[in-house]
């Protein structure tokens, strides 16, 4: 399974998430894609397969990975402070992975339904949704 972790920033998310997913997924290759190279830099201290960093490399490995994961806002263009381009948003929302959202309301996005909880336990959550796919 390719697994790509998506993320911009600070990378503080994907960080942890690359972490939770190496550890729970050894026979799994895991990307850390950073829409800025700390953001990157960061989430390659997680142990991933891989790293790479910037719009181009977001649009490749979505379209190779069988599962992305990272925070809400990278479906919506100009999230995190305009880090996520229209075509990061497109790359990822038309890719043909299963895609598991970490949600975090800074990007002005409010998922209806989903309760407030620490970022701790929506990463374990997003860990047993990557299991059961």
């Amino acid at each position: 399974m390719r697994i790509v972790v998506i993320d911009g920033q600070g990378g503080g998310i994907g960080r942890s998430l690359v972490e939770l997913l190496v550890k729970n997924f050894p026979a799994a290759e895991v990307g850390a894609v950073g829409t800025n190279s700390v953001a990157t830099e960061n989430m390659l201290k997680a142990g991933p397969s891989y790293g790479a960093t910037g719009e181009n490399a977001v649009i490749f490995n979505a379209a190779e990975a069988d599962v992305i994961a990272g925070p809400a806002g990278i479906i919506m263009a100009n999230a995190m402070h305009g880090e996520i381009s229209p075509a990061i948003a497109m790359a990822v929302s038309s890719s043909k992975a299963r895609v598991v959202l970490i949600p975090m309301n800074h990007c002005r996005a409010y998922i209806a339904g989903v309760e407030e909880k620490k970022v701790g336990e929506y990463l374990q959550d997003a860990v047993r949704i990557i299991r059961g796919i």
